[in-house]
């Protein structure tokens, strides 16, 4: 259940591995500076927490994840949630509510529910990100163009509305810093991959802002000097009706931090090809909330760029994570006065594409195309990210998904009375009915999919259709793989019509999990061992033997 990664790397540690880790921890804690201290600032906190996230979080989540190369830190899913309860309950009620996520995702990880994610629809993900992609967007306007207004509202439309009867505010200086810093990073690539755009943005941004002494607001301008030194843990006075307040959030940081760190870790398997321990990611998530919020800081997960960023540098062990939770804090403690520096814009730039990257816009359009109950599973996602909260949208997407989910498979789940014009060969249960002669008086209800709830109604509809009962009817349960409480229900309910009616029922083809299922209900028992069979062969004389004591007596 809990084996970190690095236990199992260090056994077979060298200092080549070493000497690979550390490189790759050093360019990745140089690129963790200015996302932390963006998405901290775009979060609604000082940039400060940022960092604090990125050293104590990022150093627990490898020292005890479940990864070989996951990086652990602030990321953009968090800044909605995050923004809306510093809004609501301030920088006190979110490390309660981290806190409370951080316990959550233990309980999670201990109760072995790291598999049970996987179970997300890819298109509640799609539309909860793309849509979260957008508010980051739009939480950037203001610094992105500079524009002179105050607070900004956490609401969609209010902020908006807000920007528009703003726009002739527009700080020019501002705007050309910010399209430099993304013009930087979309040229950067496609003259070097190994080199972080963001970080060569934030370095070139800040020194021609200095040097041409332009007129935009920084760092220290906004927040003043950042703090060199980490702060000494701190436990939030706890107010049971803030729980109460808090909870709902709080699930909703377990999630997404759920979600973002196993993604982050599917992907790094596939690129390094190794294999992610689910649970223990689970427990080191939840550790590594818990700290964060004691130590000050923001929600964490996995971040996904910054661990392929890891992994094209070389590292493949936890040890080049804790490397780069160690560079953050040296640079924090030796080099933090240079951040005050860097222009609120270029960060804005920075986050503009890292929420294009977010967006995901490829898989939205494509599962747009792909099916109406999945479209509408993505739009109404993505709305509810947009105009209400994550909350919500995570809720009723899953709901909604479940919903239509349920509804195909009642759809794919068919009983039907089967027709008695058939020739005479009777071999076995895996031949079509074609192979059998049907008495007369027998009918044969042949059941194709899963008889769970959603299908389970079909006994009626298939009973109304027919007139008069015959003397005996066969059950063909070779196509049922499962069976549920309402499918048994239902099952007993049709029992108890044909035993009114005086029918015989006969039972053939049963699978282990719905044979079990019918002992369990004791329907077995009831129906009669010697009416259940293995094969429609046995199932039909068993009929005429029926059919026979009944014309006798």
């Amino acid at each position: 259940m809990f084996a970190p990664k690095l236990v199992t790397c260090l056994k077979d540690y060298s200092k080549e591995k070493f000497f690979s880790d550390a490189i790759a921890g050093i360019i990745v804690g140089v690129v963790a500076i200015p996302l932390a201290v963006a998405f901290a600032i775009a979060s609604g906190v000082s940039p400060d927490k940022g960092l604090f996230t990125a050293i104590v979080a990022g150093f627990i989540i490898s020292a005890l994840g479940g990864s070989r190369v996951q990086i652990g830190g602030p990321t953009g899913a968090f800044v909605v949630i995050v923004y809306g309860i510093v809004q609501k309950h301030g920088v006190d009620g979110l490390i309660l509510a981290t806190l409370m996520g951080g316990v959550l995702l233990l309980i999670m990880g201990f109760a072995r529910l790291g598999t049970a994610v996987k179970f997300i629809p890819h298109s509640v993900i799609v539309g909860f990100t793309s849509g979260i992609a957008v508010i980051i967007f739009s939480s950037q306007v203001k610094d992105f163009l500079g524009l002179s207004i105050g607070k900004v509202p956490a609401e969609f439309i209010e902020k908006w509305h807000l920007f528009i009867a703003n726009i002739g505010t527009v700080n020019y200086d501002a705007m050309m810093t910010g399209l430099l810093t993304v013009l930087i990073i979309v040229i950067t690539p496609k003259i070097s991959k190994r080199v972080p755009g963001a970080l060569i943005a934030l370095i070139v941004v800040t020194a021609v802002t200095a040097l041409c002494h332009l007129q935009v607001e920084t760092v220290g301008s906004r927040f003043g000097d950042l703090p060199r030194v980490l702060p000494m843990p701190h436990f939030p006075l706890i107010n049971l009706a803030l729980l109460r307040e808090l909870f709902q959030p709080a699930v909703t940081i377990a999630l997404l931090g759920a979600i973002e760190s196993l993604l982050s870790a599917i992907v790094a398997d596939g690129m390094i090809g190794a294999r992610h321990r689910s649970n223990t990611e689970l427990i080191a998530q939840g550790a590594a909330n818990i700290a964060s919020a004691l130590f000050g800081g923001i929600p964490a997960t996995g971040a996904i760029a910054r661990t392929v960023t890891n992994i094209k540098n070389g590292g493949r062990t936890p040890v080049a994570g804790m490397i780069h939770a160690i560079t953050v804090l040296l640079i924090m403690l030796f080099l933090g006065g240079l951040i005050k520096y860097v222009p609120l814009a270029c960060l804005a730039g920075i986050l503009v594409v890292v929420a294009y990257h977010m967006s995901e816009w490829r898989s939205f359009v494509e599962l747009l195309k792909w099916s109406r109950g999945g479209a509408l599973v993505l739009v109404t996602t993505f709305g509810l990210t947009v105009f209400v909260d994550l909350n919500a949208a995570i809720e009723v997407g899953v709901v909604l998904a479940t919903f239509i989910f349920m509804k195909r498979m009642a759809d794919a789940t068919n009983i039907k009375l089967v027709a008695r014009e058939y020739d005479a060969d009777e071999k076995g249960e895996d031949l079509p009915l074609s192979n059998f002669v049907i008495p007369k008086d027998v009918e044969i209800y042949e059941i194709n999919g899963p008889l769970f709830f959603g299908a389970a109604s079909r006994f009626d509809e298939i009973d109304r259709q027919v007139g008069g009962a015959p003397k005996v009817r066969i059950l063909r349960f070779r196509d049922v793989p499962i069976i549920d409480s309402t499918g048994m229900h239902a099952l007993r309910s049709f029992y108890e019509k044909s035993r009114k009616e005086n029918t015989a029922l006969i039972i053939t083809g049963l699978h282990v999990q719905p044979l079990n299922e019918i002992v369990k209900a004791n329907l077995y028992e009831l129906i009669g061992e010697d009416n259940v069979f293995a094969n429609m062969k046995d199932a039909i004389a068993r009929a005429n033997i029926i059919l026979a004591d009944i014309k006798k007596g």
